[in-house]
């Protein structure tokens, strides 16, 4: 019975992941209209939670060490749903506090849930982890859709929007709490010879595909629709190609749950997804009519590839302390990475009034993410 009730668990925090981030992109002109925002400002909005992401994941496994692994996946449910709340309740300062707040619960999740994995379900590593990884895509593009609808014509009805998701991660801490109470004793045991992920090549390269997939991700959700813009595509249409894009990532992550454990090792799975982005951005670039299919194509890469990235934190690991360690390093160097992503992106733009260099770029790092997720995805474990 426990091991369905861990992975009702999982499954339910799942969907925490990207709702309270994808549901504010729709209704930032509302909150900035409301709030007297700048473009700046923002900006930096959208940002903090991968700034807490970068930051807190490197301290997530420390702290499970000490406290258990399901009690602070618990406390991270709470936070998250604190922060939701509190991002959507005034004063102008709860919305900045409340935005940190839910940035450092998603990065703890984020973070630990691999270990999890790994702990309650070595044989099932790949399927299990993209089952999770297809349901956080599924409600983020949820969220998105129903964003604007949920705000309606009130001045602030984005509060709403972006305050109804705190009952989500209630109910998951509702699910969780029992397994909390009953487990939480138990620590993140580190054993003996336990590795050292920063000193460690493999580690690099698990980190280095997943801060590259990271980025195509959060580049494409940022500028997407504004490079299709540019192209004469009208923003309905853009709009339109953003929920296939979030709806084909949930589809390629179940393709890859599906095949990763038939494999030896994840190479193809490596190098099939960053090719296919490859080609979108190639696609975005010199054929941008057909931009609806390049959005399918980026969609699918991207779930795939990140189901993947995930899945390798115990795949490449010995134990469930290891693949903590290593989810730390890899999310923390990762969503620098996609932190930096959409403001490097977009300068690039600024100073040539053109996206063909932007995209070219892109290209390239799409590249290096092939060669990168094939060697993260030999078979071999840290040591």
């Amino acid at each position: 019975m426990r091991p369905a009730l861990v992975l009702a668990g999982v499954l339910l925090i799942a969907m925490n992941l990207r709702a309270a981030i994808t549901s504010l992109n729709p209704v930032l002109g509302l909150v900035q209209a409301d709030q007297g925002l700048s473009s700046i400002a923002a900006s930096v909005l959208v940002s903090v939670p991968l700034i807490a992401f970068a930051g807190c994941s490197p301290i997530a496994p420390k702290v499970a060490a000490k406290l258990g692994l399901e009690r602070m996946l618990g406390a991270a449910v709470l936070l998250l749903a604190v922060g939701i709340l509190l991002r959507s309740t005034p004063p102008q300062l709860l919305l900045w506090t409340g935005t940190a707040l839910l940035g450092v619960a998603i990065a703890i999740l984020n973070v630990l849930l691999p270990a999890l994995v790994k702990r309650d379900f070595p044989a099932r590593i790949g399927p299990v982890t993209g089952t999770y990884t297809a349901v956080q895509s599924g409600v983020a593009a949820i969220a998105a859709g129903v964003a604007v609808p949920l705000a309606g014509q009130e001045a602030g009805g984005w509060r709403l929007s972006l305050g109804v998701w705190a009952g989500l991660a209630l109910v998951a801490l509702g699910v969780f709490l029992p397994q909390s109470r009953r487990s939480g004793a138990a620590p993140l045991v580190r054993t003996a010879g336990v590795v050292r992920p920063w000193t460690s090549w493999l580690a690099w390269q698990v980190t280095v595909f997943m801060g590259l997939q990271s980025l195509a991700f959060y580049v494409l959700v940022t500028w997407l629709s504004s490079i299709e813009h540019a192209a004469g595509i009208s923003s309905m249409a853009a709009g339109f190609h953003q929920l296939l894009f979030n709806l084909s990532g949930l589809a390629g992550s179940l393709v890859c749950s599906m095949v990763i454990h038939r494999l030896p090792d994840q190479r193809p799975v490596a190098i099939a997804g960053s090719l296919l982005l490859t080609v979108a951005l190639t696609g975005l670039l010199v054929a941008p009519g057909v931009a609806v299919l390049w959005a399918v194509f980026a969609g699918l890469a991207g779930g795939s590839t990140l189901a993947l990235a995930l899945s390798l934190f115990g795949l490449r690991t010995r134990n469930y302390a290891d693949a903590g360690a290593l989810s730390g390093m890899a999310q923390s160097a990762g969503y620098t990475l996609a932190a930096l992503g959409p403001v490097v992106i977009g300068a690039v733009h600024d100073a040539a009034s053109s996206w063909t260099p932007a995209l070219g770029v892109l290209i390239g790092l799409a590249l290096v993410q092939t060669v990168f997720g094939g060697l993260a995805s030999r078979p071999r474990t840290l040591a």
